[in-house]
């Protein structure tokens, strides 16, 4: 099996909390809304990486101006490509508590959607199985 380190910022502006909608065709939980994130290429840096995959997925606008490590976890998820295959994977999870000083978000191909979220709103997303252990350990829900 297969392990990869994923690198997933919990992104806050103004209370309000970044969520992304996975495509329907692809990723570990297609269609649901997540964190942004994605993996530590070999050899890279842990924030060199969540600087990448922000830039990559969030566009070049969204701006931080902190980031701090807070917590990790980890559990094995099966990955759907857009081809149809799929990959049992184990996941190990570094999370991020990140402000943004905007909210100029231009999502990928990866996401379908994305919505600024207040706390008490966000019970009412579908949320994935991973974002909804993180914002739990975060008191959030």
């Amino acid at each position: 099996m297969r392990q990869r380190t994923i690198v997933c910022p919990l992104i806050q502006h103004e209370g309000h909390y970044l969520l992304c909608k996975m495509a329907d065709d692809r990723g570990v939980f297609p269609g649901q809304w997540a964190l942004s994130g994605g993996g530590v290429e070999p050899g890279e840096r842990i924030e060199a990486a969540l600087r990448r995959e922000i830039r990559e997925e969030l566009g070049e606008k969204l701006q931080l101006t902190h980031i701090t490590p807070w917590t990790f976890s980890d559990d094995v998820r099966v990955k759907t490509y857009a081809d149809g295959r799929q990959e049992e994977i184990y996941m190990i999870y570094l999370i991020f508590d990140c402000v943004s000083a905007n909210r100029e978000v231009t999502i990928n191909e990866e996401f379908q959607d994305y919505a600024w979220v207040k706390a008490e709103d966000l019970p009412h997303y579908d949320l994935n199985e991973a974002t909804r252990k993180t914002l739990t350990l975060k008191g959030l829900l």
